[in-house]
C-alpha cells in the first residue's frame, strides 16, 4: 500500500533532479507582425546540437554542453545570436526582423508533396524495418522511472501539514515541456531480459534487478519492467490510458495528419530526412512533432512528438522520444525512448499541485533470428523477477546499469528513504488510505470500511456497522475479517467472520473460509453497491424492504495455473430464511407446505480463462489489470441432498464472456453474453434472480428498468452490449468540446424460461412474471461531465403492461476514467 501513498502524494514531495543542464524554451516570432515562425533553425554554437522550432513557433533545448550562446535563423530573417544562461532554466521570445529581399518569382511545380512520397515508402517498409518479421529476438533493456511534483508554489511550501519536510524544497527546477516547477519524488530502476519468438509466438520478462525509492514492496517490480510500458512507433494505434493514437506512420496517416519536408542531414552515419507532422483535425487523438527517415531503407531514425489537445483527462501535456539503431546491417530495434507526462487534476493550472511522470529506457546486447530452446521462452506469469532481483547491492548497480545516475537523482533515495520515516509521513499515510480504500489503517488491524457504518433500509430501520480486518503490515498472507451490525427496527444482531490464507501470490494459490448472518439482496447484480452501504440507502426510490436473511458457512480454494487461467473450488452451506411474517411456500405432493427456511450444501468449480490476463499484486490484494482478449468464466455447482441437513439436489451451470476492445478511432465497445441451466425442483430463492436495479444508480451488470424478483428462471441467456465513442461527435462541436464529453449507447436482452416443474413447485413474489418473450432496454449516456459524473437515459421496450414499471428513467453514477 505504500506505493499507492507515494504516488498519490507525488503533489507533495520531492527534490532535484537536473540541475546540472541549461534548458531553454523560446518562441520565435515575426518582430513586426508577431506572427509565430514554424521550421527555424536553432543552434547551439560550438557544437552541432540544436533544435527547430514547431508549427507553434516554439523550441526545447536541453543539454549538459557548457554553452552560453545560441544561433536563431531563418531564410528571409536575419539571424540572430541569443546569449543564454548556463546550467539554468530560461523562457525567451525571439523576434526575427525581415531581410526586406525581393526575390524574383519562382515557379514550382510538383506532382505531389515530397514528405508524402518519402511516408509511401516508410509505409511500404514498416513490415521490413519493425520487429514484426523476425523469427525471433531477445535483448537487455535498463527502465528508470521518476514522479515529480509540480507547480510547486511558495503557498505549497508554507502549508503548515508541510512543515516536517522543509528540507525537501532546498531545490526547485523547472520543465522543459511546459516550464513548470518541480521536485522529484519517486526514482525506480530496472534490467529487464527480454526473449520473443513468433512461431509459436512466445514473449517472456523477466527482471533480473530493480530497485525504488520508497517501495518495499517487492511485487510492484513486475510493474516496472518493459512490458507495462510499451509504445510501438510502427503499429497504426499506439494504446496510451487505453486511448488508440494514431501513430504518425499509419497506414491511413496521410488522412490523419499533414506532413512538411524540413531538412536533411547525417545521424549516426546515416543520411536522414526530417519531417514535421501535425493533425489535420482538432481534438483528435494524435500528435504533433518531427520524425527522422532514413534514407534507402526508409526506417524510422528518431521520432519526437507530443500529444495535441486530446478528450483525456488529467494529462496536461505528454512527449515520446525514441531513436533507433541498425543491428547486423539489417534490423531496426529500439535503441532508446523516454516519455514524459505531465498529470494535473486541473487542465492548464499553474497553481494547483500535479505531478510528472517520466520514463527512459535504453537498450543494449541485442540478438536477431537467434532462437532458444522451448523452456527459455516458457512462464506462468506475464513477467517473471528474477531471484534476488529486489536485493542487488549498491556496487552490482553501479557496474550494471546502462548509464550512470547524476547526482541529484541519488539523491533521491537518500531523501526518500528519510521521509517515511519521519511521524507526519505516517499521518498522512493513514489519511490517504482511508481516503482509497475506506478503512483506517492501524499497525495490527484495519477498521472500516467507513462508508458502511450507517445505512437504512425498510426491513433493518437504521443500520449500525462495525467490521475490519487483519493489517498487511501485521501479515501479508495470513488474514481475518468480520464485522457485527444491529438494526433499531428488527433489533437484531447480524455478524461475519472469515479468514484468508495467501499460499503464494503469483501465480496466486489461496483459502478462504468465512461463516455470516446477515441479510442479501437476492437478484442484486454481482457489481452493485452493497445493500449496506450509505449511498445505497440514500439514491433509492424507496427503502428497501426486499432483504432476506441468509445463514452462510463457505470454503473456497483458488489455484491459479498461470495468469489467465484458475479454477476455485467453493463450499457453501446456506440457510435463507423469509424475512418477517413471510413463509416460503411449495407444493409438495399435492399439498401446499411452509418452510421455515430452505437449507443447501453445494459444490461449486469456477474455471477463468483470460488470454495474457494482467494482474497487479500488492502485499495481500491483487487486482485485474486487464486483458484484450475474451474473459472466459464457467461455473459449475452440485447441490448435496441430505448432506448437514440440505433439503435439495440440484446442478447448475453457467458461461459468460466479457471483452473491451477499441475500434480504431471511434472509441471502445465491451459487450457481457451469459448462458445458464438449473436442473432440479427447487423453490424460487434457489433459481436465477435476475439482477434488477432499484436504486437511482447505474449498474452496468444490471438491468436498470426492471425490479428485484421480476424475473426468474432456469434457463437463460442474457446479452449486453454498449460502445463509449470517446467523444467523437461532441469532439467536433466548437463550444461542446471544451467539455470533454463522451457519449456512450448500449442496449441489454434476456431470454428466459421456467419449467413448468418449478413454476408450480413453490409460491413466487407477487411481482414476478414470467419470460414469456425477451426483455429489452435500451440507452444513451454522456460521461466525463466534469471529469466525474455520468448521467443515463434508459428506456424498457418490453412488458410496459406490468403494475409500477417505469419504462424510461434518468440515472447517475461516479465514474473516473482517463
Amino acid at each position: 500500500m505504500k506505493q499507492t501513498l507515494l504516488l498519490s502524494l507525488f503533489i507533495v514531495f520531492s527534490f532535484n533532479l537536473f540541475g546540472q543542464y541549461t534548458k531553454v524554451t523560446g518562441l520565435v516570432i515575426d518582430s513586426i507582425t508577431e506572427e509565430v515562425l514554424p521550421f527555424v533553425n536553432i543552434q547551439i554554437i560550438g557544437s552541432n546540437a540544436g533544435a527547430t522550432t514547431g508549427f507553434d513557433g516554439k523550441f526545447i533545448i536541453k543539454s549538459k554542453a557548457n554553452f552560453d550562446s545560441i544561433l536563431v535563423s531563418y531564410i528571409g530573417y536575419q539571424s540572430q545570436t541569443i546569449g543564454i544562461k548556463r546550467n539554468s532554466f530560461q523562457s525567451i521570445t525571439i523576434k526575427l526582423k525581415s531581410t526586406k529581399t525581393e526575390l524574383k518569382e519562382v515557379v514550382v511545380h510538383a506532382k505531389e508533396n515530397p514528405a508524402h512520397i518519402i511516408l509511401r515508402k516508410v509505409i511500404a517498409n514498416k513490415r521490413i524495418n519493425s520487429s514484426y518479421n523476425l523469427d525471433a529476438y531477445e535483448y537487455k533493456v535498463y527502465n528508470k522511472i521518476q514522479m515529480d511534483a509540480n507547480n510547486i508554489t511558495d503557498d505549497f511550501k508554507n502549508r503548515r501539514s508541510l512543515k516536517p519536510f522543509k528540507f525537501i524544497f532546498d531545490n526547485v527546477d523547472t520543465s522543459t515541456i511546459n516550464g513548470k516547477s518541480y521536485l522529484p519524488l519517486l526514482l525506480t530502476e530496472s534490467v529487464s531480459d527480454i526473449y520473443y519468438r513468433r512461431n509459436p509466438e512466445e514473449f517472456k520478462e523477466t527482471i533480473t534487478a530493480s530497485r525504488a525509492s520508497g517501495i518495499k514492496n517487492k511485487s510492484v517490480t513486475q510493474f516496472l519492467g518493459k512490458m507495462y510500458q510499451d509504445i510501438d512507433i510502427y503499429e497504426n494505434y499506439m494504446g496510451i490510458f487505453r486511448l488508440n493514437f494514431v501513430s504518425p506512420i499509419a497506414d491511413f496517416g496521410l488522412r490523419t495528419y499533414k506532413y512538411y519536408l524540413i531538412d536533411s542531414a547525417t545521424i549516426d552515419g546515416h543520411w536522414c530526412y526530417q519531417i514535421m507532422f501535425k493533425p489535420r483535425r482538432k481534438q483528435e487523438a494524435t500528435f504533433t512533432g518531427e520524425i527522422w527517415i532514413t534514407d534507402t531503407t526508409f526506417a524510422v531514425k528518431t521520432i519526437d512528438m507530443k500529444i495535441n489537445k486530446v478528450n483525456i483527462n488529467f494529462v496536461n501535456a505528454m512527449a515520446i522520444s525514441q531513436s533507433y539503431q541498425l543491428i547486423d546491417r539489417k534490423y531496426w530495434m529500439l535503441k532508446r525512448d523516454n516519455f514524459v507526462i505531465d498529470f494535473n487534476v486541473i487542465e492548464k493550472s499553474r497553481t494547483v499541485t500535479g505531478f510528472f511522470g517520466h520514463k527512459t529506457s535504453i537498450y543494449k546486447d541485442i540478438l536477431i533470428n537467434k532462437t532458444r530452446p522451448d523452456e527459455d521462452y516458457k512462464s506462468n506469469v506475464a513477467v517473471n523477477v528474477g531471484e534476488g532481483a529486489w536485493d542487488r547491492s549498491k556496487e552490482y548497480w553501479d557496474s550494471t546499469r546502462f548509464e550512470d545516475l547524476n547526482q541529484e537523482e541519488t539523491k533521491i533515495y537518500t531523501m526518500v528513504d528519510t521521509i517515511v520515516t519521519l511521524p507526519a509521513f505516517r499521518n498522512l499515510y493513514d489519511m490517504v488510505v482511508l481516503v482509497t480504500t475506506g478503512y483506517y489503517s492501524t499497525d495490527f488491524f484495519d477498521y472500516g470500511p467507513f462508508t458502511r457504518t450507517y445505512s437504512y433500509n425498510g426491513v433493518e430501520g437504521h443500520r449500525f456497522r462495525i467490521g475490519g480486518r487483519t493489517s498487511n503490515r501485521w501479515n501479508d498472507k495470513f488474514r481475518l475479517y468480520g464485522h457485527l451490525a444491529y438494526g433499531t427496527m428488527d433489533y437484531e444482531f447480524k455478524y461475519a467472520l472469515g479468514m484468508q490464507y495467501v499460499f503464494k501470490k503469483n501465480p496466486r494459490r489461496a483459502i478462504d473460509i468465512s461463516y455470516k448472518n446477515d441479510m442479501e439482496q437476492l437478484g442484486a447484480s454481482v457489481r452493485a453497491i452493497k445493500q449496506d452501504n450509505i449511498i445505497s440507502s440514500v439514491f433509492r426510490t424507496d427503502p428497501n424492504i426486499s432483504l432476506t436473511m441468509v445463514e452462510q458457512y463457505k470454503g473456497s480454494f483458488m489455484y491459479e495455473y498461470f495468469n489467465g487461467f484458475s479454477n476455485t473450488l467453493t463450499f457453501r452451506r446456506r440457510n435463507i430464511f423469509p424475512l418477517q411474517d413471510q413463509k416460503f411456500l411449495i407444493n409438495e405432493d399435492g399439498q401446499v407446505k411452509t418452510l421455515e427456511s430452505i437449507t443447501t450444501s453445494e459444490i461449486e468449480l469456477k474455471t477463468h480463462i483470460a488470454y495474457k490476463e494482467v494482474f497487479f499484486v500488492e502485499k495481500f490484494n491483487r487486482k485485474s489489470v486487464g486483458t484484450k482478449y475474451p474473459k472466459i468464466n464457467i461455473f459449475y455447482a452440485y447441490g448435496f441432498p441430505n448432506l448437514l441437513k440440505s433439503m435439495y439436489e440440484y446442478h447448475k451451470l453457467q458461461i459468460s464472456v466479457k471483452q473491451r476492445f477499441n475500434i480504431g478511432s471511434l472509441g471502445y465497445t465491451k459487450y457481457i453474453v451469459s448462458w445458464g441451466k438449473i436442473w432440479g425442483e427447487l423453490p424460487y430463492p434457489l433459481l436465477e434472480v435476475h439482477p434488477g436495479n432499484e436504486t437511482w444508480i447505474y449498474d452496468d451488470f444490471a438491468f436498470n428498468r426492471m425490479g428485484y424478483y421480476e424475473f426468474i428462471s432456469d434457463e437463460f441467456f442474457m446479452a449486453n452490449l454498449s460502445h463509449n465513442f470517446r467523444g467523437l461527435l461532441f469532439n467536433h462541436i466548437p463550444l461542446i468540446r471544451k467539455l470533454k464529453w463522451r457519449e456512450v449507447i448500449y442496449g441489454k436482452v434476456l431470454l428466459g424460461h421456467l419449467s413448468e416443474t418449478n413454476q408450480q413447485y413453490s409460491k413466487f413474489p407477487n411481482n414476478t412474471s414470467l419470460l414469456a418473450e425477451p426483455y429489452y432496454e435500451v440507452g444513451v449516456a454522456i460521461e466525463n461531465i466534469f471529469k466525474l459524473i455520468r448521467i443515463d437515459a434508459s428506456w424498457r421496450l418490453s412488458y410496459l403492461n406490468k403494475k409500477n414499471v417505469s419504462p424510461f428513467g434518468i440515472m447517475g453514477s461516479l465514474r473516473v476514467d482517463f
